[in-house]
């Protein structure tokens, strides 16, 4: 049975409009193969051409000129990964699980556990009262000024891009996949167990035949970028000016959808290897639309249209976006909460 968990529902009326989405929700075998094999192949051969400049000694700036175009790539095959988990790459159920978990294994990442905390993150996204699932830690302005200092200053340093874009996804990919997350079933904890094995076996492997001194400088910097480019693109799908947010009684999962999630605009190039994920507003609406099909969906129907796409240098901005001010409804920086010790949760937010 394929997992492709319904995320409009109940509290509003779908648009008529939203019908129209379901004939982008199938899979296509030969458009999905063909994703495989032109970004599979050509990641294998890129570290295969880094593995040769560390053991030629040549210089490691092209070694790592190979690392940003292997990580770009990375970037892709995570996304391929992440319409395994809904379901929506292929059209066998056991085919989306066992190219999930390739997938998965080549992006540190175990499927069944990663699915079951990603599907939360799409039935609470927006909701104020049920945060923490698969999300980006967002502190309102009243709980950041009622926090107990140590816990502001944790929050500050989390949010800090050195440790949010930097140590941030390292950790994340590195030591935090390698353990199963909170409320894990047995399924999700084989899934953590069979990855790291099978991420052992690859290391093993490869120290065995090229040195494991020269699978970590080529390994590493793909890593790095990737995991930076990966939680970059989360960051900004949710963390924008005019996000929806909303406390449970009030929250709208069709306003969550369409306003909570952005519409990335990026270059044809960033957008081929981030797998079309810009249009995170089109994915909310229908999870089951595979990443091949969210642009002609965002094409077809109007409504999706209306969304006002971020741009590269726009997104950069959000970057200073770092509470949610409930009363104002927009997020604010900390240096907004500056020069007033007593400052109200409305009466603050105002840059």
């Amino acid at each position: 049975m394929s997992f492709n968990p319904v995320l409009i529902v109940a509290k509003v009326e779908k648009p008529d409009w939203y019908k129209k989405t379901s004939q982008f929700a199938h899979a296509n075998p030969l458009i999905a193969l063909r994703q495989l094999f032109t970004t599979f192949i050509p990641y294998l051969l890129t570290l295969a051409l880094m593995v040769l400049t560390v053991r030629h000694g040549l210089p490691y700036g092209l070694t790592l000129a190979l690392a940003v175009v292997a990580s770009g790539l990375f970037v892709r095959l995570f996304i391929f990964f992440h319409d395994c988990v809904h379901g929506s790459f292929l059209p066998s159920p056991r085919w989306n699980r066992n190219v999930g978990y390739l997938c998965g294994i080549l992006t540190f990442t175990a499927f069944h556990d990663w699915r079951r905390s990603h599907s939360g993150h799409h039935i609470t996204a927006g909701d104020l009262d049920r945060r923490g699932m698969g999300d980006i830690t967002t502190m309102t302005v009243e709980e950041y000024q009622k926090a107990a200092l140590l816990q502001r200053v944790a929050y500050r340093l989390y949010r800090h891009p050195l440790v949010l874009l930097g140590i941030g996804p390292l950790y994340y990919f590195l030591i935090r996949n390698r353990y199963p997350s909170p409320g894990a079933k047995r399924i999700d904890v084989v899934s953590v167990i069979c990855t790291n094995l099978a991420i052992v076996v690859l290391v093993v492997t490869a120290s065995l035949t090229i040195g494991l001194r020269t699978y970590l400088l080529v390994q590493m910097p793909v890593l790095i970028m990737a995991a930076t480019s990966g939680v970059w693109l989360f960051y900004i799908q949710h963390q924008f000016q005019g996000v929806y947010w909303a406390r449970h009684e009030q929250w709208d999962p069709w306003r969550s959808a369409m306003e909570g999630a952005s519409y990335y605009q990026l270059p044809k190039i960033l957008q081929w290897l981030s797998g079309n994920i810009g249009f995170h507003h089109v994915h909310h609406v229908r999870p089951g639309i595979p990443n091949y099909c969210l642009q002609e969906c965002y094409e077809t129907i109007e409504e999706l249209q209306k969304v006002k796409p971020i741009t590269l240098r726009t997104s950069l901005e959000s970057l200073k976006l770092n509470l949610y001010n409930e009363q104002q409804r927009r997020m604010v920086s900390f240096r907004s909460l500056e020069g007033s010790r007593d400052c109200g949760a409305g009466a603050c937010g105002s840059k």
